[in-house]
This record gives C-alpha cells, structure tokens and sequence, in this order.
C-alpha cells in the first residue's frame, strides 16, 4: 500500500516562499509508485472545497496549474526520491490552506487529473498560512 507523508508546511507573510515536499513509500496495489502515477497537490481552505492546484501526468511530461497560481508555484518530481515537490513563490494570504498531496492508483493514459475527485491516495496535508 503507498502512504504519501506531506511537510514543508508553515507561516510566512505574503510576497514569500515555501517549498512543499511529499515523500512516497510502499506500492499500489498493481505496483505504481509515486514515480509512475498521475500525481497532484490539492489544497483546501476552511469552508471551501479541495481544489488541485498543480498536476503532473504520469511520466512527468504533462504537468497542470490552476490559473490562480500557474507562474508563481511549480510541481516536481524527484524519481531517486519518490518524492514530489510544490515550489511556492510570492505567496498570498488566498493561498493560506492545508495542502495534500495525492495520488491516482490506476491509470492507463498519460494525462494529468485536474480535480480531487481523479485521485484515491492522499497524505495527511500540510498547513500553509500566509500573512498579509
């Protein structure tokens, strides 16, 4: 079974950065890791739904950003490490929400999923609190 472990998380006043990481152990069930699965971060404010802010497709090469922070965040992924990343930059108080990590267990195409409904592995999030 793959857990997915988020951190990076913290208080940082707006204009400022934060990296997120998401480190991935164990396998899917048909043996996808982290590596080899459509992958995205999602976040969700208290009273709002989850939305994803960044996805990556399978192999790396299709990679997905919400309007709101596509030039400011960027998704990565390190194979070695099994591990995926979030770069945020000039951050804003709207940003301010749990963030999770997640994972699509099964899939066949290489396309990105853009919402949270595509993905049925999750973290435990990581909180990110932006001052003004």
């Amino acid at each position: 079974q793959v857990q997915l472990v988020e951190s990076g998380g913290g208080s940082v006043q707006a204009g400022g950065s934060l990296r997120l990481s998401c480190a991935g152990s164990g396998r899917t069930a048909s043996g996808r890791t982290i590596s080899t699965s459509p992958m995205a971060w999602c976040r969700q404010a208290p009273g709002e739904e989850r939305e994803c802010v960044a996805a990556l497709s399978w192999s790396g090469a299709k990679i997905y950003y919400i309007d709101s922070v596509r030039g400011r965040f960027t998704i990565s992924r390190d194979d070695a490490r099994n591990s995926i990343y979030l770069q945020m930059s000039n951050l804003k108080p709207e940003d301010s929400a749990t963030y999770y990590c997640a994972l699509r267990s099964r899939t066949i195409a290489d396309v990105y999923y853009v919402t949270p409904g595509g993905y049925d592995i999750w973290g435990q999030g990581t909180q990110v609190t932006v001052s003004s």
